[in-house]
């Protein structure tokens, strides 16, 4: 994961514990450094050491990939006058923005991101727009008020297509990571309304879930563990029996 705003390089690591998965964060001091550590990482998914042939491209595709976000590019156009412009930021940015930023400081920023992107066609403009939503790090999230079995208070329990995630509610941090790989079989209870799931490393959770019924919540792993025995071929049969087994329950 890339952190990029005010020059700021983060990379986000899961690293596997026995009962689940921990999120380390790595600060980088600037972009070449975040660049070979990321490169490395990337290898170190693939059980490959930064000895493997293809360390320096990888590093080069990630410095060509910072380049296109810096806003400071050579190539960006000359900033306009701002005190001769009427520009309403709160039309382009959430409101805790507008609470934290002065309007010209709004109007800077936004004007120097569409000048990274004015001499775009339409159809790259909006690819570059994808791919800045698919780098945020709570992109494909989604959030859901739990309690889990044993406990007293109510916690987040994010839903993402690799990972459960269990989120402290007051302070929105994760405390831990459980990724469907590891998972051996989960199941829901109708009648108390209770979702269990047990992990490798006999590693079980449960929870009532309090924001939504708790169905949705198991179509959503059964949907995600589906897509993940699909394969890239397009043409691949939809397997609908296999669908409905993952996603199906009864009330």
């Amino acid at each position: 994961m890339l952190m990029s705003q005010a020059k700021k390089f983060g990379i986000k690591l899961l690293i596997p514990v026995a009962d689940g998965m921990n999120e380390i964060y790595l600060r980088c001091e600037n972009e070449n450094q975040y660049a070979k550590w990321m490169a490395a990482c990337m290898l170190a998914s693939k059980g490959k050491t930064m000895a493997y042939s293809s360390y320096r491209t990888e590093v080069r595709n990630i410095q060509s990939f910072l380049k296109m976000k810096d806003l400071n590019s050579a190539q960006a156009q000359a900033a306009p006058n701002l005190e001769a412009m009427e520009m309403n930021s709160e039309c382009f940015v959430s409101p805790r923005y507008v609470k934290k930023y002065k309007n010209k400081q709004l109007t800077t920023r936004i004007l120097e991101a569409h000048q990274n992107v004015s001499q775009m066609s339409l159809v790259e403009a909006k690819m570059r727009f994808i791919q800045a939503w698919q780098s945020l790090p709570e992109f494909g999230i989604k959030y859901y008020i739990v309690r889990f079995r044993g406990c007293k208070k109510d916690e987040l329990l994010g839903i993402s297509y690799n990972r459960l995630i269990r989120i402290d509610m007051s302070t929105c941090l994760p405390i831990i990571t459980w990724r469907f790989s590891n998972m051996k079989q989960w199941n829901v209870n109708w009648e108390i309304r209770q979702v269990a799931i047990e992990f490798d490393q006999n590693v079980s959770i449960a929870f009532a879930c309090l924001s939504c019924d708790c169905k949705i919540v198991h179509e959503y792993i059964g949907g995600y563990i589906f897509l993940s025995t699909r394969s890239k071929d397009q043409n691949e049969t939809l397997d609908e029996e296999l669908f409905h087994k993952l996603t199906g329950g009864q009330d």
